[in-house]
């Protein structure tokens, strides 16, 4: 799941939504010395997706990109995943995502000097372009496929996968339906828990 998701999993907690996100911005090691706190948010990230990149209906709608995008058809399907739960996001929470959105920028406030460095850039940039609420926006969501295809080494041009989104677009979005309720279950049942 990508970043809206994993932030919705989360605790309401500052320490433990930081935590969630972490993993996907910044090295191994500079979360290994982070208080528990922040390891019980890093914890589930690591249980989400682990939990998601093996779910058969998640495989599916991987499998629906066709082999042009089965090398970073995890990473899509992550962001098209968030892009359904931005559009649903009133069936799934009772507080609208300008105002949790909002409470999760606040957090980022509350907690900076703690947060790794090399975290800063892309957390500002979430929070100056509000990412969070752009996902359900189709050209946004476009803008945030380049934004991603561009991180890697060799950059990947992401948002050619759009029309194939658009294609598939029904039947993806079902499997988000039957999906993300199973994964809400599986985080409820299995906090994280750090051993000491």
């Amino acid at each position: 799941m990508n970043w809206l998701a994993h932030l919705f999993l989360s605790e309401p907690t500052p320490a433990f939504r930081i935590g969630n996100l972490l993993p996907d911005l910044v090295s191994f090691t500079a979360l290994t010395d982070l208080p528990s706190e922040y390891q019980r948010g890093i914890r589930q990230h690591r249980k989400i997706d682990a939990f998601t990149d093996a779910h058969p209906v998640f495989k599916r709608s991987v499998q629906r990109l066709g082999p042009s995008f089965r090398r970073f058809g995890g990473i899509l399907m992550d962001v098209f995943y968030d892009h359904f739960l931005s559009r649903a996001w009133a069936s799934y929470s009772p507080t609208p995502l300008a105002d949790f959105t909002n409470e999760v920028y606040a957090s980022f406030e509350s907690r900076w000097q703690e947060i790794p460095s090399e975290a800063h850039a892309p957390l500002q940039g979430m929070r100056e372009y509000n990412w969070l609420c752009s996902y359900g926006n189709m050209r946004d969501l476009e803008i945030t496929l380049q934004r991603i295809g561009r991180r890697f080494r060799r950059p990947v041009d992401l948002a050619a996968a759009m029309p194939v989104l658009q294609e598939h677009y029904g039947a993806i979005h079902a499997d988000f339906e039957e999906f993300f309720p199973i994964l809400i279950e599986h985080v409820a049942e299995t906090p994280p828990v750090i051993l000491t």
